[in-house]
């Protein structure tokens, strides 16, 4: 079942995804639920991820990716998700720091964002240890290695 996605790109650069690569790895974070979906994933810059992040997260630094899940009023039926806000800067200087294909770290990040609006979290141990092997499993699927090993 194809996820509906709404892509916002506010700012662009060289290695940002298509929207079929996008498509392909939201597909591939929420396919196994067997359920549709609606989620928003927004490109950003420095910027606009630090004031997210400040505002949402006391954490006064542009991110990676923020998640931000809708929360259903009770009786409502909307397969809407939530929010992906990713910053291509940190993505691209992530990349090259870990020594990764950047196609392959927006990949990770689309498909950790994904997993965060479903409710996973990497906060204690055993949570992050469950997050991370989903993460690893679905990327595998996709012909990419494990993000969490030395590159």
């Amino acid at each position: 079942m194809p996820t509906v996605l709404d892509i916002q790109v506010v700012h662009t650069s060289d290695t940002d995804p298509t929207a079929d690569q996008f498509q392909l790895w939201a597909d591939t974070a929420l396919s196994h639920l067997n359920k549709d979906f609606e989620l928003t994933i927004r490109v950003v810059d420095n910027s606009e991820s630090q004031q997210l992040n400040h505002q949402y997260r006391n954490k006064n630094k542009p991110t990676n990716v923020l998640s931000f899940p809708f929360e259903v009023p009770e009786g409502i039926e909307l397969n809407l998700l939530g929010d992906l806000v990713i910053c291509s800067d940190i993505v691209a200087s992530e990349a090259l720091e870990q020594n990764k294909a950047i196609t392959d770290h927006w990949a990770h990040l689309v498909i950790h964002g994904c997993l965060h609006l479903l409710g996973y979290d990497h906060i204690q141990e055993v949570e992050a240890e469950e997050m991370e092997s989903l993460e690893i499993q679905l990327l595998a699927s996709l012909g990419i290695d494990n993000p969490y090993q030395a590159g």
